[in-house]
């Protein structure tokens, strides 16, 4: 007990003192951190605690995915590949493959032909439940597979959601599920949520089709109308696009060497590249149509080929248009419609109160602690008192460390730490106590105290940690952050109650050499 190893004291001191370096940061004004980045070497910690949405403000949305717009989409992809198939195997229909009311279903000429269109339709998605009666198909999506693909444009929204949030460095946004189409986004410190809308509102399907140059709408071809700054008015263009968006690996923005404007220039992958040379090959002096969420953004005209997998949108963009469309294009698409359902924007005000009231509740939990464990344990309640600053000192410097994000249930998780961490003490303290009432001397009673209370001080924190750790695993936003609080409260306070107090202890035996005890 009294004879702790050099290596031990010294790591307890390089903890103590790492801590301390880490939480500074949190007490200095921006002003002065910034100082601190620019005059000091990159590795002195200038990194802070994040507040959540609750604590600085920001903005919170609750958006709607169009989950029926997505199996619309996905059935319009059967039946647009069935045609094909349908012609490639030579069974032919008495009329159009049609869609309507989440089901596929089509005629044919000849009935004996039913159980080879339904392998046909079975091998396009596995997902079909498909019935025939004489000479009528008919194919819509099981409870399963409609759920299935629910869950997937959930959770692909959430993802690319999160991606274009990430792009505009909003720190520790809060992007989740919520019910069976919803997603609940909020962005601490965002100040102007109206940008951040757009980004997240926009589909972004990006398309590229060749101008049908008849300029009439049919069977191979749709009307769309061109973009604004394009002048606005209708063009037709090719049904099927010879581009798509997936086939993009990256887009960034540049200038216009001949107009001096803004582009976008994007890299192709190698199966886009090598499609993109055939067409532009193929259509020398045609117009080539860039289609965004139903709008044609672009339409130039293919002047040679274009084989090298590169090329770029031009158009009338400002540097803030071109940023964001660079944005859109490197996140993807989103795979359904969103909509706003929900929109609230929580004041620095608020967060200026809720911080102000956790400080007071901090501070006075804090200081009655403290005064407590002096006047019950006198000495030893010193020590224990020191250990407590440093518990504090140490669960920041984490919080910063980790970039964790700190909301208003996050203090109350600190502000019940505060109270916990002593209980390792008093049951240091109690263990003593009772030794020396049963007559053993000083040191033995020391050494008794902690060696035989350890045991169930790892017992009461366990216990604690699998609750912090559930709270984690199944909760959501606020409660997660007053699990990570708790969580790290505990690990501190095992160090600094069984660590820094018994460092402390030996110190003082060492120095004073007491013969007897009061505590």
């Amino acid at each position: 007990m009294i004879n702790i190893p050099t290596w031990k004291i010294a790591l307890i001191l390089f903890v103590c003192a790492l801590g301390f370096a880490y939480s500074m940061p949190n007490v200095l004004s921006e002003q002065t951190r910034t100082e601190m980045k620019e005059a000091l070497p990159g590795w002195i910690p200038t990194q802070t605690v994040n507040l959540g949405l609750d604590l600085q403000g920001g903005a919170h949305l609750l958006v709607e995915a169009n989950i029926v717009g997505v199996v619309d989409d996905r059935l319009d992809g059967v039946r647009d590949a069935l045609r094909s198939e349908l012609r490639d195997q030579k069974i032919r229909t008495v009329g159009r493959v049609k869609t309507a009311s989440d089901a596929l279903s089509f005629r044919l000429e000849d009935p004996e032909q039913a159980s080879q269109a339904v392998k046909l339709l079975r091998r396009l998605d596995d997902g079909l439940d498909v019935r025939t009666t004489g000479n009528d198909v008919s194919a819509g999506y099981t409870s399963e597979a409609l759920k299935k693909i629910k869950d997937q444009a959930i959770d692909q929204s959430i993802e690319v959601i999160r991606r274009r949030i990430d792009e505009t460095g909003t720190k520790e946004p809060i992007i989740q599920r919520q019910g069976e189409d919803r997603i609940l986004v909020q962005l601490p410190g965002v100040d102007n949520p109206q940008r951040v809308k757009d980004l997240i509102g926009k589909t972004a399907k990006l398309s590229f089709h060749l101008v049908d140059e008849n300029g009439r709408t049919g069977t191979n071809s749709m009307t769309l109308p061109m973009a604004e700054s394009e002048g606005g008015f209708p063009l037709a263009v090719k049904r099927n696009a010879d581009i798509t968006g997936d086939m993009l690996t990256n887009a960034q923005t540049g200038r216009d060497q001949m107009g001096g404007g803004y582009t976008v220039n994007f890299q192709l992958n190698a199966v886009g590249a090598k499609r993109f040379c055939k067409v532009s090959s193929e259509n020398i002096g045609k117009r080539f149509a860039i289609v965004l969420d139903n709008e044609i953004i672009s339409a130039p005209v293919f002047r040679s080929a274009i084989c090298a997998g590169q090329a770029q949108i031009s158009g009338n963009f400002t540097v803030q248009t071109a940023n964001d469309l660079s944005l859109l294009l490197r996140a993807g698409a989103l795979p359904a419609d969103l909509k706003f359902v929900e929109e609230r924007s929580v004041g620095p005000s608020l967060g200026a109160d809720s911080i102000a009231s956790g400080k007071e509740a901090s501070l006075i939990a804090l200081a009655l602690v403290l005064i407590f464990m002096l006047g019950k344990f006198r000495l030893f309640g010193f020590f224990a008192d020191i250990a407590l600053l440093v518990n504090v000192t140490l669960i920041f410097a984490l919080l910063s460390m980790l970039q964790a994000t700190l909301t208003l249930p996050g203090i109350a998780g600190i502000v019940l730490t505060i109270g916990m961490a002593v209980d390792a003490n008093v049951l240091i303290f109690e263990r003593i106590k009772e030794e020396l009432r049963n007559g053993r001397s000083l040191m033995a009673a020391i050494d008794a105290g902690y060696s035989r209370a350890i045991g169930t001080i790892m017992d009461a924190n366990l216990t604690t940690m699998i609750a912090a750790a559930i709270l984690y695993a199944f909760g959501t936003g606020p409660i997660k952050g007053f699990a990570v609080t708790l969580g790290i409260g505990v690990l501190t306070s095992l160090f600094t109650a069984v660590m820094v107090t018994r460092l402390l202890v030996v110190f003082w035996l060492k120095w004073k050499k007491p013969t007897t005890l009061k505590i």
